[in-house]
Parts: C-alpha cells; structure tokens; sequence
C-alpha cells in the first residue's frame, strides 16, 4: 500500500512541483484513498475552490482531483515485509 509523504501529522513543505502524473489506475485509487482519509481527518484541501467553477464537494472526489492535478506527493514502498513474506539467504 502506498503512503502519501505528507500527512497532516508530519512538518513537511508542500512541493512546489507537480508530482508525475500516476500511469495505474489501481495505484491512483490508492492514493486518492490515502488522501481522502487525510481529509476526512481535518487536513485542508490544496484545491483552490476559487480557480474551479464547479468545484467537488465530496472529499472523495477533492482527493481524486488533487491527486490528478498532482499535487498529492506519494512513495512507493521499495521492500514487504508484511505476513506470508519469505526472505532468501543464500
């Protein structure tokens, strides 16, 4: 699962550079659901509601917007470790 870089609990500055436009479907819902929690959870929106003439008022929909407009920064996990993970030793 992927975990978005900036969470409400943290101190880090917003990029000022879009992030790279997401290629899977399955990883853009990931973040947009990451994203939709954060602001369920009382984080501000990055959306300029005065810059969109129709602007979504579900958070469901403000996250999907803010993750295709790429301003939602995100890592992908580089290793698993979760249940059933085998590791090889040589």
């Amino acid at each position: 699962m992927t975990q978005p870089v900036d969470d409400q609990s943290t101190a880090v500055e917003p990029s000022t550079e879009p992030a790279a436009p997401i290629s899977s479907r399955f990883l853009f819902v990931d973040v947009a659901a990451q994203r939709a929690k954060q602001l369920r959870r009382g984080a501000l929106p990055r959306l300029d509601r005065a810059s969109a003439s129709a602007a979504p008022h579900k958070l469901e929909r403000v996250a999907m917007e803010e993750v295709r407009t790429g301003l939602v920064q995100y890592t992908l996990p580089t290793t698993y470790e979760g249940p059933g993970h085998k590791v090889v030793r040589a």
